[in-house]
């Protein structure tokens, strides 16, 4: 039997995902049991989708970063430690400056892939909060579908002044005629 690999990588992605859902999210951040108001919301959709820094502009959650560094070590060592012992009678011949070489690489990849999976958790993290919110406010409307629209007309609103107790209906009637 052939094993298909599309399916096989999503499979494994599903995998991935809920593990990260359920396991390191929750010991990694600490997140409001509070809903997001409206304004907020509007606020931190807008930020996401403009690109800015989800750690500073969304309400609702904090990153320790001694447990993302624990989880981190945890991750790199279930990688990289089968891997040197696949390798090791390879790396064991190595002449020693090679090795001084191959673990300053190693050293500089932790380091900068660690800030990757850091940014790439608090983006998760972000939409998630901004989802759970979505659900709260603007049920009738699909997130994916609408989350730039919403963002456009926010900034529409913020241009024209209007007051905060009535950007509600405008985002709302807003989206109903479009």
């Amino acid at each position: 039997m052939i094993w298909n690999f599309g399916k096989g990588f999503k499979m494994i992605k599903k995998l991935w995902e809920k593990f990260v859902d359920e396991k390191i999210i929750p010991y990694v951040c600490t997140c409001s049991k509070h809903p997001m108001r409206f304004v907020e919301l509007l606020k931190s959709n807008k930020a996401y989708i403009d690109g800015l820094d989800p750690s500073v502009t969304i309400p609702g959650f904090r990153l320790s970063t001694i447990r993302l560094y624990i989880v981190y070590f945890i991750l790199w060592n279930v990688i990289i430690i089968p891997v040197s012992l696949i390798f090791h009678t390879f790396l064991a011949k190595l002449d020693c400056h090679l090795s001084i070489v191959l673990a300053i690489i190693f050293t500089l990849i932790f380091f900068g892939t660690f800030q990757i999976f850091k940014e790439w958790l608090i983006h998760r993290v972000a939409e998630k909060i901004i989802k759970k919110a979505w659900q709260n406010h603007l049920p009738h409307f699909n997130y994916e579908k609408y989350r730039y629209k919403v963002a456009e007309i926010y900034g529409e609103a913020i241009d024209k002044e209007i007051p905060k107790y009535e950007i509600e209906r405008y985002i709302i009637d807003r989206m109903v005629e479009s």
